[in-house]
């Protein structure tokens, strides 16, 4: 089993769409990566080689964040909005879209299911 940044890649899956399951890497950062790293793209996981993984492994760790440090970093980025209170921080400390979608209508998945609205009876009027 192929273990590259602490993730496990599924075996039966194309070494492109494999290195898509690491959190950080895309489509394209996948086939630049293997281009690098000199890895035919359509290759299963499961055929890599050793000298393959760690060229891999080597490209990974110089090029960028990520997985654990890039999630770090991401949440850092999200609390230094929110202390200084800039319209970003607002949105996300209340749980509101942050890249200007309406929230009108839609914007479900950000403030969560409907609350029902309690309707007041009407009193009885006097006649």
């Amino acid at each position: 089993m192929a273990r590259i940044a602490g993730i496990d890649l599924p075996e039966n899956k194309r070494v492109e769409i494999g290195l898509t399951y690491i959190y950080g890497i895309g489509r394209s950062r996948s086939v630049k990566i293997l281009l690098e790293a000199q890895v035919d793209i359509n290759k299963k996981v499961r055929e890599l080689t050793e000298d393959e993984l760690g060229r891999i492994r080597s490209i990974l760790d110089r090029d960028g964040e990520v997985e654990g440090d890039l999630r770090k970093r991401i949440q850092l980025d999200i609390k230094r909005l929110v202390e200084i209170q800039c319209f970003r921080g607002i949105r996300h400390r209340r749980g509101l879209p942050v890249r200007g979608q309406r929230t009108h209508t839609n914007a479900r998945t950000r403030k969560g299911p409907r609350r029902a609205t309690i309707a007041k009876k009407k009193a009885p009027g006097k006649k």
